[in-house]
């Protein structure tokens, strides 16, 4: 049995606690500028790792189980960080979905 997804407003406040400490421990401000930048930066980690798992970047010594971890980790960091933007933002990402994508389920 799979475990359950976890709420997206409990699993967003403990993300912001994490990225708050994070950001106080290093001196970052965390404007709306920074949550758009550390998205962007994070898909381009994710991007590299794609590339690397399809043969089309330097493996850098990695085993195809350590491309596929790294990929799976830098998806789970660009979801983490679309939360954080939104969050930021004080967009409620259930009511965004459901008026853009599930609008579309069929009947």
């Amino acid at each position: 049995m799979e475990p359950a997804l976890p709420d997206l407003t409990a699993l967003t406040c403990e993300l912001e606690a994490i990225s708050a400490a994070y950001a106080e421990r290093f001196g970052i401000v965390r404007d709306g500028d920074w949550h758009l930048l550390k998205l962007h930066e994070e898909i381009g980690e994710l991007t590299q790792a794609h590339l690397m798992r399809q043969g089309q970047a330097r493996a850098k010594g990695l085993t195809p189980g350590e491309l596929d971890d790294a990929f799976t980790r830098e998806v789970a960091d660009v979801l983490c960080h679309v939360l954080l933007l939104a969050r930021h933002h004080d967009i409620d990402l259930g009511s965004a979905v459901a008026a853009k994508w599930l609008v579309w389920r069929r009947p």
